[in-house]
């Protein structure tokens, strides 16, 4: 049995691997694959891959991107989700801000650095066209640093994914002020470059395991209630969130790779684009 390290966020899009897991689909084709959840997000799996902590990880198109710019030695293989990632914009309930244009000038709270909360508050404050060089940041870890963030006032707004934080919402911690969906598909797989150089048979095999996975997950009996279950959200949100949700199965587009490098570099986030080859390794 081939012991496989696998990362990604604790959250209901990730579901699918956890099945497949549990179900024993892995193993059968004789891997262990041992997943470990990661709430700081994107930032802090970059960190993983780079240090050979992890041997995959589930992550965020942008997020990856730019780390592998930036010097992490992984590739991405394949597309996880194909529709865009829609980020609620967040701050604390009791707080006086009401709109977009309230929080222009005030401090974003955000996972780390080069995490999906960092890099979409350029995105945002683009949309908004604010100055870019006068965004703020504090650094708060992850949702429950988040939390402590906007309530004790050292942060002001927060962008995560609207449905993870759509009970602290219902809770009435947080508020949400608006959405920002990503201009690219949200989820890739990434592994890094030692383990696709001497396992790439393996990544094939689990490739076809969670791309049958996905394939059916819509279809699964009651799948709403699992999964409003499991993470703790109402199913109605559950419901909305499955409609606007597409699994992909499909290496990442050159164009797609071209494109999101393209607003990456606008925003100053990188600081130059690369081939494609130096960003994607299809497996096929």
């Amino acid at each position: 049995m081939k012991k496989i390290k696998i990362v990604g966020v604790p959250e209901h899009f990730n579901l699918p691997w956890h099945m497949a897991i549990e179900e024993g689909a892995f193993s059968d084709r004789g891997i262990d694959l041992q997943w470990t959840d990661i709430p700081e997000g994107t930032g802090r799996m970059c960190q993983l891959l780079k240090e050979n902590e992890t041997d995959i990880a589930i992550i965020l198109t942008e997020g990856i991107i730019k780390d592998i710019i930036g010097g992490n030695n992984s590739k991405i293989v394949q597309t996880y989700v194909h529709s865009p990632l829609t980020w609620g914009i967040h701050v604390a309930a009791n707080s006086s801000y009401q709109t977009l244009d309230d929080i222009e000038g005030t401090k974003a709270a955000i996972s780390r650095y080069g995490s999906g909360s960092h890099l979409m508050a350029y995105v945002n404050a683009k949309d908004q066209g604010w100055d870019l060089e006068e965004l703020q940041f504090e650094i708060v870890n992850n949702i429950d640093g988040a939390v402590k963030a906007l309530t004790d006032g050292s942060g002001d707004y927060f962008l995560w994914e609207r449905f993870t934080t759509k009970p602290l919402v219902d809770q009435g911690i947080f508020r949400k002020i608006g959405d920002r969906p990503t201009p690219w598909p949200c989820f890739v797989i990434a592994v890094t470059d030692d383990f696709l150089k001497e396992h790439s048979n393996y990544m094939r095999h689990i490739l076809e395991v969670i791309n049958l996975y996905t394939e059916e997950f819509k279809t699964i009996p009651s799948i709403d209630r699992t999964l409003a279950n499991r993470y703790g959200q109402q199913i109605e949100d559950i419901q909305e969130w499955l409609g606007m949700t597409q699994w992909g199965q499909e290496v990442i587009e050159e164009t797609t790779i071209v494109k999101i490098q393209e607003q990456l570099k606008i925003l100053n986030i990188i600081p130059k684009t690369v081939a494609y080859s130096d960003l994607v390794h299809p497996l096929d």
